[in-house]
This record gives structure tokens, C-alpha cells and sequence, in this order.
């Protein structure tokens, strides 16, 4: 099938084809659109019960939370599990399902700006908050949240990467892998220092764990969430602007430092809360995979983010019946299983023609 290749309004390519292809494009974006408002409906039904499980004891909450109770043992007998009946596993549940959200929508921009390493560094970073947290509060015996650590050493991570990359003449990524090397190694120095103070298990920050998502870092990670789709949302033309075209966006007079900070602040947002059931050597997965798959497959940029999302949720509920069913590390069963979906994009972009000639 031949057919010529044009740039469309998000930054991507479209195929212009025979008048054949309409009906088969207008299906592939209604069963986008299902996917994506699917995925909505879900992540806003975690989003709800956070808030539930936070005010069950407020006269207005009780009862419906009482009704989700109940929902979960109906589902637990449904299934024959011993999983949705416990409030715990809800909660981990609602992260995964939010990261399955705001991992992919962020790393379409890193990926396409080929910044996927920042994901890691930043990753890395907040494992050094992490350290900080427990060994500030095992020598203090204070009760500070780790995670609000870790976000704040993220954060402050992210403007350092950007003053580096702006006031540097250093190569390419170099000052990426310097903050990458560099927190890991005060991360584990802290840890090594502090080893024998506290019980907490630093394992479970490096390879994900669902018994690591407490009820404060579920609703950090919701409020976070939000914080983050409405980021991207307000901002979305500017920031496809830089990511496709950082030159012409400066003659044009935006500011593209600005936005730059924006993008690297929103990603050490996500890799914080991710790192609750990701790990931090995992978690940039959810930045890349996704979106990789959707790379194979999707004709436009705007696309390209909905079958990340949609991805990202596959990789994330089927990792936990993964995790779950057999008992194994929640951070490594998302992952694999979101390479599952990348292979399975790649064969299905191979036998599709029409794939084929939206990539030119």
C-alpha cells in the first residue's frame, strides 16, 4: 500500500492513503478514545477510594467505604482470592494504577527528546533521599515521611541536572551521569553509615515491594498524580514545542529553560511515587517502555501518549496478578510484563501495513 507521509499538528507523522484506510483509522481512535477514558474511570475510582480509606471514619464516608468493603470480598470470592477484601492491597494498587498513568504521559517528552536517562537519575536521586530520611530520623527519632524526603532531594536533584546542562559546556548527558553516579553513591554511603540504626528495609525502595506503599504515601502519590496531568495538560503545546523543535522555540521568544525545569520537576514527581512499587532500579522502566511500544504503532505524538497510557496499565495490572499470583517482587513483574507488550507491539507493527506506512 503506498501513500505519501506528512507532519501533522502534534509533532508526529500521519499517513495519507486510500479512502480505505478512514474507516480503519476511525476505529483505531474510538478504540483509543475507550482505552484512554477506560483508564480515566479507573485511575479516578483509585483516586476515590484514597479518599475514602483517609475519611472512613467521617459519618458521610463510612457507609460508602463499608460498600467498598464489601465490593472487595464480593470480588474475593468471585475470583477465589484473599486480595481485595484488604484495604492495604487497594492502596498499592491505586499507586500502580496512577503511575500506570503519569509514567508514560511524562516519558512520551523524554523519550522523544531522547532524555531517558534523567528518569534513572532521578530515581537514583530519591534513593538518596531516602537514606537521608532514615538515618535523619533513626539519629533524631524523629517521624518524618520518607517519601516527602525523597521528593524534596528529587526535586532539588532536577534543578541541579538543569543547571548543569544550562551553564556547563559538558557533552551530550554527561551531567546526568554525574548526578546518576554521584546520588547512588551518597545513597549507599548513608545506608552503609547508617546500617544497624533503623529496621526499615532499604530493599524494598530498590526493587519495589507492596508492603513499602503506606496509606500516606498512597495519597502523596494521588495528589501528585493530579498535580501532574494538570501540568501537562495546561502546558502540553509548549512542551511539544521544545521537544521537537528546542531551536525554533527559542527564536520564537519561549521559555524554554522555564519549561525544561517544568518537564525534569513533573518527571522526579513521578519517579518518587513510582519508586513505592517500581523500586528505584526499576522504576524509569515505566518512562520508557510504554512509550516505546506505543512508538511502534502510534501515527501522531498525541497518539503516541494515549497508547502509553493504555500500555502503561496493561504492564501495571498485569504485573500484579504477576506479582500476586506468585508471590514475586511487584517492581520486576510490571516491568517484564511491560516488555511483554513492547514485543507484542513490535510483531503486530511487523504484520501491519498500516503501521508499516505511518513510519514512512
Amino acid at each position: 500500500m503506498s501513500g505519501t507521509t506528512t507532519t501533522d499538528g502534534d509533532g508526529g507523522n500521519s499517513a495519507e492513503g486510500p479512502a480505505l484506510d478512514r474507516p480503519d483509522r476511525g476505529t483505531r481512535r474510538r478504540i483509543e478514545l475507550a482505552g484512554i477514558g477506560l483508564t480515566g474511570v479507573v485511575a479516578a475510582g483509585m483516586i476515590g477510594f484514597l479518599l475514602l480509606y483517609w475519611a472512613q471514619d467521617l459519618p458521610v464516608a463510612s457507609g460508602l467505604y463499608d460498600a467498598f468493603r464489601s465490593l472487595g470480598r464480593g470480588m474475593d470470592a468471585a475470583f477465589g482470592t484473599n486480595v481485595f477484601r484488604h484495604p492495604v492491597m487497594w492502596q498499592s494498587m491505586a499507586v500502580g494504577v496512577l503511575v500506570g498513568v503519569v509514567a508514560p504521559l511524562v516519558g512520551s517528552f523524554l523519550v522523544h527528546r531522547e532524555m531517558a536517562l534523567i528518569g534513572e537519575t532521578l530515581a537514583h536521586t530519591a534513593f538518596a533521599g531516602v537514606a537521608i530520611g532514615i538515618l535523619v530520623n533513626a539519629s533524631t527519632g524523629w517521624d518524618s515521611s520518607l517519601l516527602l524526603v525523597a521528593l524534596v532531594v528529587a526535586i532539588a536533584g532536577a534543578l541541579a541536572v538543569q543547571w548543569l546542562t544550562e551553564r556547563t559546556d559538558a557533552y551530550g548527558d554527561v551531567p546526568i551521569a554525574i548526578m546518576l553516579s554521584g546520588s547512588f553513591a551518597v545513597g549507599t554511603l548513608i545506608v552503609s553509615y547508617g546500617r544497624g540504626l533503623t529496621a526499615i528495609n532499604i530493599e524494598g525502595y530498590l526493587f519495589g515491594n507492596l508492603a513499602v506503599v503506606t496509606a500516606e504515601g498512597a495519597r502523596l502519590m494521588g495528589a501528585l498524580s493530579i498535580l501532574v496531568v494538570a501540568g501537562v495538560a495546561m502546558t502540553y503545546k509548549q512542551l511539544l514545542f521544545i521537544t521537537f523543535d528546542e531551536q525554533a522555540a527559542r527564536v520564537a521568544q519561549l521559555n524554554v529553560t522555564g519549561y525544561n525545569t517544568l518537564l525534569v520537576v513533573l518527571t522526579a514527581v513521578v519517579v518518587v511515587g513510582a519508586m513505592q512499587v517500581l523500586g528505584v532500579i526499576l522504576v524509569a522502566a515505566m518512562l520508557v517502555v510504554p512509550v516505546a511500544a506505543a512508538s511502534q504503532l502510534a501515527r501522531s505524538f498525541r497518539e503516541t501518549m494515549y497508547l502509553a497510557v493504555i500500555f502503561g496499565q496493561l504492564a501495571v495490572i498485569g504485573g500484579f496478578v504477576v506479582s500476586i499470583g506468585l508471590g514475586l517482587p511487584s517492581g520486576g513483574s510490571i516491568v517484564v510484563t511491560a516488555i511483554a507488550v513492547y514485543l507484542a507491539s513490535i510483531a503486530v507493527s511487523g504484520f501491519s501495513v498500516n503501521a508499516v506506512s505511518a513510519h514512512g
